[in-house]
């Protein structure tokens, strides 16, 4: 039974959590600004400020001058706060980087070319994972996993440029203290997170996220939170239906729509044999067809009405306010502009037609899982929990 001075514990760390949000959603905000945006008195924004500088979270610091008057003092994270360790695992490669509570990643380690075998790549990322944490003092207190892949709570299920299947990620923490959390999320998934937090669909109550790399991915993100699932493994897009019924996918399925909107789906129509790196393929055949080789245009066009066809199933299915587009999408998409919109609009409902939701390029790239790795860590580590944990550890 929760004690008198449990529930006012909850609720010191309750409001200390809701200025941290107010802090990350508003960069630059004043101490006064911030008491207004949570309805409460400048006495009460002082004490709740004073409270978390003290446990290193936030602290003040001079704003850029805007002319004559009182100097003035904004809000920001504490230079010795909460750290979050964003980990990438990408087809070829992988990544890690630092963040701050305000998530800007700063890469601080990266595999050029990872090995193929799954024991190896995770041991390695595990190492440097337990390096990183040993040089932050013990501040790095989440590791947010994003995963070219189909995950599943802790397991990466499909991997399918490497053809792994069934890994098991939880062996890259095991060097750390049992209370750093490890999140698990797919790269589209997370990427569309970044997008309606900090990209293209920011103010967007519900927006569409795809991504194209090896095969297509997304997210439909409600609210600032992606929908992912009883076990995490929602937005496997690219397993609809939507492509040729008599081709089989790596998946066991037939006619999944992975298998007509990438790289291997240009090299099928082009009549080249499977790309080893269907990304970097791609991307070269992107190059040449804006160099002037017409003779590419009917492979862009076959693969901009699939991706236009399915997004229109898509918006059909989910209703989003704005559809965003991160990897491989926005290049594909560009190569053949007209034949997308005309399959984007026809499969629409009719109701839909003369006002479809926007399809944007996403704002930010290829760094989009990351980003959204990072969004979910400090999400994470800015709960009112979190941060009641965080000023027990006396560190520094």
């Amino acid at each position: 039974m929760a004690t008198t001075s449990d529930t006012s514990a909850r609720a010191r760390w309750l409001g200390a959590a809701q200025l941290t949000a107010v802090v990350r959603a508003n960069p630059g905000i004043t101490r006064v600004e911030a008491a207004q945006r949570l309805g409460i008195g400048s006495g009460g924004a002082t004490e709740l400020v004073a409270r978390l500088k003290h446990a290193r979270i936030l602290d003040e610091t001079p704003a850029k001058t805007r002319g004559r008057g009182r100097p003035t003092t904004v809000l920001g994270p504490h230079p010795q706060g909460p750290l979050v360790l964003a980990a990438e695992l990408r087809s070829s490669d992988w990544r890690l980087a630092v963040s701050d509570i305000f998530g800007d990643p700063v890469i601080v380690s990266r595999a050029p070319r990872s090995r193929p075998d799954p024991d190896e790549v995770l041991a390695g990322m595990a190492e440097e994972i337990e390096r990183i944490h040993l040089e932050s003092d013990g501040r790095v207190r989440a590791v947010s996993l994003s995963v070219a892949g189909t995950v599943s709570d802790n397991t990466l299920v499909q991997f399918t440029p490497r053809g792994w299947t069934d890994a098991d990620l939880t062996p890259m923490t095991a060097g750390l203290p049992s209370d750093v959390a490890f999140l698990v999320g797919n790269d589209a998934t997370l990427a569309g997170l970044a997008e309606a937090r900090t990209g293209a669909a920011r103010g967007a109550s519900t927006a569409l996220h795809l991504i194209i790399a090896v095969g297509i991915g997304g997210t439909l993100v409600v609210d600032g939170t992606p929908t992912t699932g009883a076990r995490g493994a929602a937005g496997e897009y690219g397993h609809i239906p939507f492509g040729d019924p008599a081709v089989r996918c790596p998946c066991g399925a037939r006619g999944c729509w992975d298998l007509s909107i990438d790289g291997r789906a240009l090299a099928t129509s082009i009549g080249d044999a499977p790309p080893a790196d269907p990304v970097g393929y791609a991307r070269d055949l992107v190059a040449r067809l804006d160099a002037g080789d017409n003779g590419l245009a009917h492979a862009f066009d076959s693969v901009a009405e699939s991706l236009g066809r399915g997004i229109a199933g898509l918006v059909n299915l989910h209703d989003p306010e704005v559809v965003t587009l991160g990897g491989l999408a926005p290049a594909l998409r560009g190569a053949a502009q007209d034949s997308f919109r005309r399959a984007y609009v026809a499969g629409l409902m009719s109701f839909r037609k003369a006002a479809p939701p926007e399809v944007l390029d996403g704002v930010h790239g290829d760094d989009g899982p990351l980003y959204g790795a990072v969004h979910r860590g400090v999400d994470h580590i800015t709960t009112d929990i979190s941060l009641a944990e965080w000023s027990t550890l006396g560190l520094g």
